[in-house]
């Protein structure tokens, strides 16, 4: 709790109510980028207030931010969600204190959009338009329906050649999952190990080699770190200082290196949809619906924790609107003669 120079422009740099936040949050297993929105949505919400505690703030303060935020800065849904659930657990969860039901609170209009998918040879001209470990990357992307941080936290334990799989950990939800590893990319990923394992040998050589590991297996296990098996499958091509306790480790790629390759792609390709690399894993379970996989397959593969979730590439597929054929079509023979003398 902050006590002390409440109009200080220090106090909201104070590390009592943030650290507690951070504790409270890294209990319970959340993910980094978690805790970095949840602390940025605090700070916002004591700077939207003039720097007060949020000890001296209630239900009617909270209201006003995320009203602020839906009617003045016009944010998308997610974003004011992402906010009140951040607001939510910095009462509940650091400061004891439950919020009353929040009346008046004007609630963003969600959109109900559909997932771009890219049909397979717009895929295809991606792909060719990468090179090298983007090109492995995207392709595991899109053969495995695997999300962008997933695969860059893949490690050389998790790839299964003898049963053709990669075990996806840790996943969103912090979920275990087991996906296909596409035989086509076999010979690929083995060559990107031996040039890892070439990496690794000339790291420990050099008294480095030690990369991060979750939770406190790092205790329990010190010189797992070390070992070839905890490897990324994709690491940094620089070894930087690991932010929690300050050791110079090897991380995983950056994922913006991806992201930049697979725009510059499309662009390349010339392929006029907003193409991201999660585009990638909408497409790969859009395809295996229209190969006839059933869609609890489908579900089990994408790690949905609810089939509704997985329902909404059923509206995606090459059907038409809905599936319907348009009376235009129905009348082609009688319109064909029309169309041509028009077109002459």
């Amino acid at each position: 709790m902050l006590t002390e120079s409440r109009n200080s422009s220090t106090e909201i740099a104070s590390p009592r109510l943030l650290d507690r936040l951070r504790d409270a949050i890294r209990r319970r297993h959340y993910s980094r980028r978690t805790e970095e929105a949840y602390i940025h949505w605090t700070k916002r919400f004591i700077y939207f207030h003039g720097k007060r505690h949020p000890c001296e703030l209630g239900e009617a303060a909270v209201t006003a931010f995320l009203n602020h935020l839906a009617t003045d800065r016009n944010v998308a849904a997610s974003t004011q969600n992402q906010a009140l659930s951040a607001l939510l657990f910095l009462y509940r969860e650091t400061l004891g204190t439950e919020l009353d039901w929040l009346d008046g609170l004007v609630r963003a209009k969600r959109p109900q959009r559909m997932p771009v998918v890219l049909t397979m040879e717009e895929v295809e001209n991606i792909l060719c338009a990468l090179e090298g470990t983007q090109w492995l990357m995207a392709s595991l992307l899109y053969g495995t329906g695997m999300r962008l941080m997933e695969c860059l936290r893949l490690r050389v334990k998790d790839v299964d050649f003898g049963y053709s799989q990669i075990l996806i950990r840790d996943g969103k939800g912090e979920k275990d999952r087991i996906t296909m590893l596409p035989r086509r990319l076999i010979d690929s990923l083995q060559t990107q190990l031996q040039k890892v394992r070439q990496l690794h040998v000339r790291e420990l050589r050099e008294g480095f080699g030690e990369v991060h590991l979750p939770y406190a297996l790092a205790r329990k296990y010190p010189r797992a770190g070390f070992e070839w098996d905890w490897q990324y499958v994709f690491p940094s091509k620089n070894r930087s200082a690991d932010p929690e306790d300050g050791v110079i480790r090897r991380h995983h790629l950056d994922e913006t290196v991806l992201q930049r390759g697979v725009k510059s792609a499309a662009r390349a390709s010339g392929i006029p949809k907003p193409v991201h690399c999660h585009t990638f894993r909408h497409s790969f379970a859009t395809h295996l619906l229209q190969s006839g996989y059933d869609i609890r397959t489908v579900q089990e593969l994408l790690g949905h924790a609810d089939v509704s979730t997985t329902m909404i590439y059923t509206h995606v597929l090459n059907r038409g609107g809905r599936g319907v054929l348009s009376p235009l079509d129905q009348a082609a023979v009688s319109f064909a003669s029309v169309e041509g003398a028009r077109t002459m």
